[in-house]
């Protein structure tokens, strides 16, 4: 007996843009179109599928103009107390899982991680030194840009596991490379293990290129010569839209389809953007939870 026995597969996309907003409407759409329809651990009882898919993302320039997309789920101070969140740790201080709060920030794990034993315990040993990995990608890179071994982890198998919001973000790895004018740029992959396309992926890759750029600063100001910010890579193994967003995203997906994403974009630049990221900065420097609590 002979025939073909139909699987179900995840589908595996690639998308290229030259910046920030470009790359977010094309995973959008492409995640809308071509996404494998699956539940989640996360739905209520009439919510539909989600759309997932496996998705590679590269952007040529991070910093392209226009690097801002206005209708993504957020605004001006969103993206301002996260890219602080996760470049500057100032929400550092909402870690303690032995009172139910946070187990971990990306902040922490990137800039000081520590291996724990049990997250359920208070007085859980930790028997190494905490461990500075942006720094270890500067000092590597500074010493031989061409190392393979320049990367930063999040996962903790100690902890992790046990925990209802398991980091998404898995790994950072950069290397530097020269163009035929020997001029330097770093280019960065991000490794992604489960991610919310259209709710926080903009705000996840704003922030991140952001520490793309004080990755290469610091790369720069060791080895006394410039480093621009190369090509970012965003990996995702499961890159979803969930169906409680369907009728927003099917929205927002006709809009797409109609008009360039430049009708929606704005230059890091615009007056209205500066204006909004300036408070925004201005009240979380007095209060690093103000943008938590006008939430709230």
């Amino acid at each position: 007996m002979s025939g073909t026995i139909s699987t179900a597969n995840i589908p595996v996309i690639s998308i290229t843009a030259d910046c920030l907003p470009e790359a977010w409407e094309k995973a959008v759409l492409a995640v809308w179109d071509r996404g494998l329809e699956v539940k989640t651990q996360y739905d209520k009882p009439n919510d539909p599928p989600s759309r997932d898919a496996t998705v590679m993302v590269a952007v040529s320039d991070p910093f392209n103009e226009p690097r801002i997309h206005k209708n993504f789920p957020g605004g001006p101070e969103e993206l301002e107390s996260y890219q602080q969140e996760v470049v500057g740790g100032i929400h550092d201080h909402w870690i303690d899982p032995a009172a139910g709060k946070w187990t971990y920030t990306y902040h922490e794990r990137l800039f000081a991680y520590s291996p724990v034993e049990d997250i359920r315990g208070a007085d859980s040993p930790k028997p190494f030194r905490n461990v500075n990995q942006i720094q270890y990608i500067i000092d590597c890179l500074s010493r031989a840009g061409h190392s393979r071994r320049a990367q930063a982890i999040t996962w903790m198998p100690t902890a992790d596991p046990e925990t209802d919001d398991p980091p998404c973000l898995q790994r950072i790895w950069c290397r530097l490379v020269a163009n035929e004018a020997g001029e330097l740029s770093l280019n960065m992959n991000t490794h992604w293990r489960s991610r919310d396309l259209y709710k926080a992926w903009f705000m996840n890759v704003y922030a991140l290129t952001d520490l793309q750029r004080i990755i290469a600063e610091g790369i720069s100001e060791a080895k006394g010569a410039p480093v621009r910010v190369g090509r970012y890579v965003d990996i995702s193994d499961s890159l979803h839209i969930y169906g409680s967003y369907f009728r927003e995203v099917e929205c927002e997906a006709e809009k797409m389809r109609r008009s360039p994403f430049t009708e929606r974009a704005w230059r890091s630049d615009h007056p209205a953007f500066e204006m909004m990221t300036l408070e925004a900065r201005e009240n979380l420097a007095k209060d690093p939870d103000w943008y938590a609590k006008a939430r709230s």
